[in-house]
């Protein structure tokens, strides 16, 4: 069945909005911005709004924190008549490295606590879009790594990885997720070390 749906995971909260691990919220505010989409409503632990016209689409951010996204989105989807396959979660992934993309039709959670709680709830069968926040700097804590902004050297980086999220969903969208995998299944470009010095 077709995408009916993008669930965007992350934190509510202004504290928690720059941070590495509400890529997924900041990726459904794009989308928003760019469909002229707004009036967002609180239901089923999840804010949503639907853009409307020949191809309806939801866009979803659960507010029951990351760890717990699992039953809020399984309350939606049965409130809506959705399945699993028509909602399309988009979700950071600090195994990826920064600017990296990755769009698959189903799979486990690895170890995403959110696509967990996902999986848990509704299975394994719905398209997930892994958006690469990993930098270069190393952590001694994984949670405080993902609750903290990027660096400011990241900025560029973590705004053109929203961008690209935003395309490929588009494209996933409009020519169906195996051409938009083709097209954003791939590694950021090197920096180019002439032009950086």
């Amino acid at each position: 069945m077709d995408i009916a749906a993008v669930v965007g995971l992350g934190n509510p909260g202004r504290e928690y909005e720059a941070t590495r691990h509400n890529v997924g919220f900041q990726v459904i505010d794009a989308l928003a911005s760019k469909w002229r989409v707004t009036g967002f409503r609180l239901a089923c632990h999840v804010l949503s709004s639907r853009r409307g016209g020949s191809r309806p689409i939801w866009l979803i951010k659960p507010q029951s924190y990351m760890n717990l996204s699992g039953p809020a989105v399984a309350a939606f989807a049965a409130a809506e008549s959705l399945t699993p396959s028509q909602l399309l979660v988009v979700v950071d992934d600090v195994e990826l490295q920064l600017g990296q993309l990755r769009l698959r039709p189903s799979g486990g959670a690895g170890s995403h606590n959110g696509l967990r709680s996902i999986v848990e709830a509704i299975g394994e069968g719905f398209p997930r879009l892994r958006l690469g926040i990993r930098g270069a700097s190393p952590w001694r804590d994984l949670a405080d790594y993902v609750l903290a902004p990027f660096e400011d050297g990241e900025l560029a980086a973590a705004r053109s990885l929203v961008g690209d999220a935003v395309a490929c969903i588009e494209m996933a969208l409009h020519a169906g997720l195996g051409r938009a995998a083709s097209r954003y299944n791939r590694a950021p470009a090197s920096p180019d070390p002439v032009a950086a010095t």
